[in-house]
């Protein structure tokens, strides 16, 4: 039994709850390391977790798992909730999380850092940055503060993605006032999120 891959998240295409709970005993440590595998920290305190159709999967599933849903209606909303997030070839989605363990540093830094998700961007080798779209949901900031996650989406135009497949490097960074920071993404993390270009 595996947990299918179709390009398209609709109810068939998910397993039962008894179904899943079985994949779930065998496969929960592949989806860790595929989670763990297509996350990349930004700096002390950002963590940008890349989704996909699995990852998304998952997390359906799991939801499903967890509140004991198996109507229709309930397993649509959980749907549109998350398939949003799964890439669609020409683009890759994460979900962003800002890290602060102490709760008043945490308080603090969400109030300096609004506007930060909108300030992330990829640069694919030989290629000038492409912003961060950030929260097309809903909105995740007020204005005292910041929302500790976000969703964002980077556009990349077809020549970007044909040289990330042919094996570009790739940075990831924020030139957010109060957090600059930038990082090469690793090499093993490109090739999966290169998976993901068409």
């Amino acid at each position: 039994m595996t947990m299918q891959i179709t390009g398209k998240i609709t109810r068939d295409s998910l397993m039962t709850l008894e179904a899943y709970s079985q994949w779930r005993r065998t496969h929960k440590s592949d989806i860790i390391a595929l989670r763990r595998l297509r996350s990349v920290r930004l700096g002390e305190h950002i963590n940008l977790q890349f989704e996909s159709e699995l990852t998304m999967r998952y997390q359906i599933q799991e939801m499903l798992r967890v509140e004991k849903i198996f109507e229709a209606e309930g397993i649509e909303q959980e749907i549109e909730a998350y398939a949003p997030l799964v890439p669609d070839g020409r683009n890759w989605k994460a979900t962003m999380l800002i890290e602060y363990t102490d709760v008043n540093e945490r308080k603090r830094e969400l109030a300096r850092l609004i506007g930060v998700a909108a300030r992330l961007f990829v640069e694919v080798e030989g290629d000038s940055r492409i912003y961060a779209i950030a929260d097309e949901d809903l909105d995740r900031e007020t204005d005292e503060k910041t929302s500790a996650v976000h969703f964002v989406r980077f556009e990349l135009t077809p020549a970007m993605c044909a040289a990330v497949k042919a094996g570009a490097a790739v940075k990831l960074g924020c030139d957010h006032t109060h957090y600059p920071a930038h990082t090469a993404i690793a090499p093993e993390t490109l090739a999966s999120l290169a998976g993901d270009l068409k």
